[in-house]
This record gives C-alpha cells, structure tokens and sequence, in this order.
C-alpha cells in the first residue's frame, strides 16, 4: 500500500514508497527510460515508474524554495569539486594510443643527430584544465546568480531619453526630418 493513515486522519503515503518515488526520479535523471525504471525497482510495469517519477517530482516542487536552492548549492558544489578534481590531474597528449613523449636525441649509427620519440618526458595536455576551469568558472557563475550574489544591472532611462532629446533638437535646429525618408536622395528633375 502506497498511503498510511497518519494520527491527524489524513492519508500520507508511507516512507517506503517515498524512498521507493525518489529513486526512481533519480534514475529518470540519468536517462533511465520507464520500462529500465520498472525492471531495476520490481514495478509490475512502466506505468508504475512512470507514476512514482511524478509522485517525487510533486513533492519536489512543494519543497520550499529556501530548501531547493540549499539543494541546488550542494549539487554545484558536487559539479564544481569534480571539475576541480580534472584540473589537479595531470593529462598527457595521446596519438594513436601512445603517449607522446618530448624525445631524447642521440646519435646514430651513421653518426647523424637523431630523436627517440619513444624515451623522454611524457608532453602535458593542458586542455582539459583549461576546459575544467572554464566548467569551474560557469558553475561560480551559476551559483553567483542562484544566490544573488551579482550585483543588479542597471540601464539608464535617461540617458536614453536624453539621447533621443538632443537627436530631436539637432533636427529641428538643421531643419531636417528625423524619419527615415530623410536621408534618401530626390530624384534630379534634369534627368
């Protein structure tokens, strides 16, 4: 049974089945389809997973907005120290499944300068650090906005009003029109 009555005579549904709602949720968003859904929890079918996704998001969506924002914090947090984690790393360039490497020179036998590509220092990739701070730079910028942390931005009205006053004065000052029509050319009555 999916509902218990509770001590206030209400019907709440029973923590199992909530557990049960938010699972499947959680598999849904990592692309689980309906049918994966219902196999993986034992629902008697897709319908079932179908009806325990929405139950979760439901009650989602009825969290207060304070605990979803705290909610969406930690997930940041979790993206950020896993983009974190790509930029510590070291990452060496690899071509054709072989980690190319600086070359050590020697000579040859036929007494010639030669590189071994194969000894040497491994040559650094620095672009997935780069990539990784770039991720890392999006999600400060995410939070920054989920948090209210920028300052606001402000458009002045009247600068803009103030433009279009002293364009209207230049008009009338000159004697030209300010439409559009102005600036093409009359035709010459002698040709």
């Amino acid at each position: 049974m999916s509902e218990v009555r509770g001590g206030d005579g209400r019907y709440h549904r029973d923590p199992r089945t909530a557990k049960r709602d938010a699972e499947a949720c959680r598999l849904r968003a990592r692309g689980y389809t309906y049918e994966q859904i219902a196999v993986e929890l034992k629902m008697s079918g897709k319908g079932r997973a179908y009806d325990a996704v929405q139950r979760a998001l439901a009650d989602t969506v009825r969290e207060p907005a304070e605990e979803v924002r705290q909610l969406e914090v930690l997930r940041l947090d979790e993206l950020y120290r896993a983009a974190l984690a790509v930029m510590e790393n070291t990452h060496y360039v690899v071509s054709h499944g072989k980690i190319v490497r600086l070359g050590e020179p020697y000579i040859d036998d036929d007494g010639e300068a030669a590189v071994d590509d194969d000894q040497g220092a491994p040559l650094v990739d620095d672009a997935p650090v780069l990539a990784a701070i770039d991720r890392m730079l999006r999600i400060q910028e995410r939070r920054a906005r989920l948090l209210g942390l920028d300052s606001p931005q402000r458009v002045s009205i009247d600068a803009q009003n103030l433009g279009d006053d002293i364009r209207g004065l230049i008009s009338a000052l000159t004697g030209e029109d300010d439409d559009d029509d102005a600036d093409e050319e009359e035709p010459d009555e002698t040709g």
